[in-house]
C-alpha cells in the first residue's frame, strides 16, 4: 500500500507546486536591484501619455510613474516608460518586461480574473461621453435630440446610445465607423453633428481640433469606465506600494498639501498632515519603503489636483470638468482610507 502511495504523493505535492502562485514581494527587490521602474501604459493618448520630438514622454500616466519611482527610490526619474499599443498589454506584465500598468483597458470582471494580473485602485473615472461644437447651443447630454452622432460600432457603444435615447425619448441619427480615429475626422469634417466615445478618447480629439475652446465634452458619462494601475498577482508588497501612491495623491488633496507647500509644513500641528509626511509614525517600514515615502511622492508631482490640473487643465487650451474625478467631498468619486 506504501509503494503504491508514495507516487500518488509525489504527483500530488508537484501538482500543488507547479499551481503556485510566483513567491511575494519579489517586485519590489527586482526593481531595487534594477536601479529603475519600467512602467507601461495602453496606447498613446493625449493627456495620458504623449511623446515629444525628442521621444521624452509626459502625461498623466506618466507622472503617475513618476510617483511610484518617488516612492521608491525618492527620485522621480528613475524610470523607464513604454507605451503598449493595442491588445499587448498583460503578457509584458506576466512576463516582467514592466513592472506596472499605469493605463489599460477599463477596469472589468473578466481582465481582474484573468492574466495574472490585478487591478490596483481606480485612478481615473470615465465613461461614455458627447463633443458637441459649441454652436450647437447645449450644455447637457439631456438636451441632445435629432443629431447625427459619430460612433464607433462593435464597442458597446452604439447600444448605449440606443438605450439612452430611447429612454429620454429622444432621436438620433447614428454615422458609425470601425475606429475612434474615424470619429476625429469625421467629426472634423462635419460628417455629424456629435462625437461620442469615452471621455478621455473625446479629450484626446477636442485637443487636436484647430480652436478646442469652440467644442466641449457634455458632463454626462451614459456608461461607467474605471482606469486603474494593473501589477502582477502574488505581490501583495507590490501591491499595496502602487495603490498607497494613488491614495496619498488624494489624501494630500483632501488635506490641503501641495507640492509647493510640502517644504513650509514641517511644524505642521495637524496629525493627519504629520502622517501623510511622515513626522509621526513610520507608516513606510510597513511597505519597505522610508518613513517620509509619502512626502517624495507630493514632492514630485503634487496632489491629484495638480497632477489633473496640469495635464486636463484650462492651460492645455482644452480644460475638461473634474466631475467624477472630484474628490468624494466634492461630489465626486475619488476616496482614500485614513492614513492610521
Amino acid at each position: 500500500m506504501i509503494r503504491f502511495c508514495k507516487p500518488l504523493l509525489l504527483l500530488a505535492a508537484l501538482s500543488i507546486g507547479l499551481a503556485a502562485p510566483p513567491a511575494a514581494a519579489q517586485t519590489l527587490d527586482a526593481v531595487r536591484e534594477r536601479g529603475f521602474l519600467v512602467c507601461g501604459s495602453a496606447n498613446p493618448l493625449a493627456g495620458f501619455a504623449q511623446q515629444d520630438s525628442d521621444g521624452r514622454w509626459s502625461g498623466f500616466d506618466v507622472d503617475l510613474c513618476r510617483g511610484l519611482a518617488a516612492a521608491v527610490f525618492g527620485n522621480p526619474d528613475l524610470i523607464e516608460f513604454r507605451a503598449f499599443r493595442g491588445e499587448a498589454r498583460f503578457a509584458p506584465l506576466q512576463t516582467g518586461a514592466v513592472d506596472v500598468l499605469m493605463r489599460n483597458g477599463a477596469w472589468v470582471a473578466g481582465r481582474d480574473i484573468r492574466y495574472g494580473a490585478e487591478y490596483v485602485t481606480p485612478s481615473f473615472f470615465d465613461g461614455q461621453a458627447f463633443l458637441v461644437p459649441q454652436s450647437l447651443g447645449v450644455v447637457s447630454a439631456y438636451e441632445l435630440d435629432d443629431v447625427s452622432i459619430c460612433v464607433v460600432d462593435g464597442s458597446g457603444e452604439l447600444q448605449a446610445l440606443d438605450e439612452f435615447f430611447f429612454a429620454n425619448q429622444t432621436s438620433f441619427k447614428e454615422v458609425v465607423y470601425e475606429e475612434v480615429a474615424d470619429l476625429m475626422v469625421a467629426y472634423r469634417s462635419g460628417l455629424c453633428q456629435v462625437a461620442s466615445a469615452s471621455g478621455r478618447q473625446l479629450q484626446a480629439i477636442r485637443r487636436e481640433l484647430p480652436d478646442p475652446a469652440q467644442h466641449r465634452i457634455l458632463p454626462e458619462r451614459i456608461s461607467k469606465e474605471t482606469l486603474a494601475p494593473v501589477v502582477r498577482q502574488g505581490d501583495i508588497e507590490w501591491f499595496n506600494i502602487v495603490r498607497w501612491t494613488i491614495f496619498t495623491l488624494i489624501t494630500a488633496e483632501e488635506v490641503g498639501v501641495t507640492s509647493l507647500n510640502i517644504d513650509s509644513l514641517a511644524a505642521t500641528r495637524t496629525p493627519a498632515v504629520k502622517r501623510l509626511l511622515g513626522l509621526e509614525d513610520d507608516y513606510g517600514a510597513a511597505f519597505g519603503l522610508r518613513p517620509t515615502f509619502m512626502a517624495d511622492i507630493i514632492r514630485a508631482i503634487g496632489n491629484y489636483a495638480e497632477l489633473y490640473d496640469r495635464h486636463f487643465g484650462p492651460q492645455t487650451g482644452a480644460a475638461m470638468l473634474r466631475g467624477q474625478n472630484a474628490l468624494w467631498s466634492n461630489g465626486g468619486l475619488l476616496y482614500a482610507p485614513p492614513i492610521r
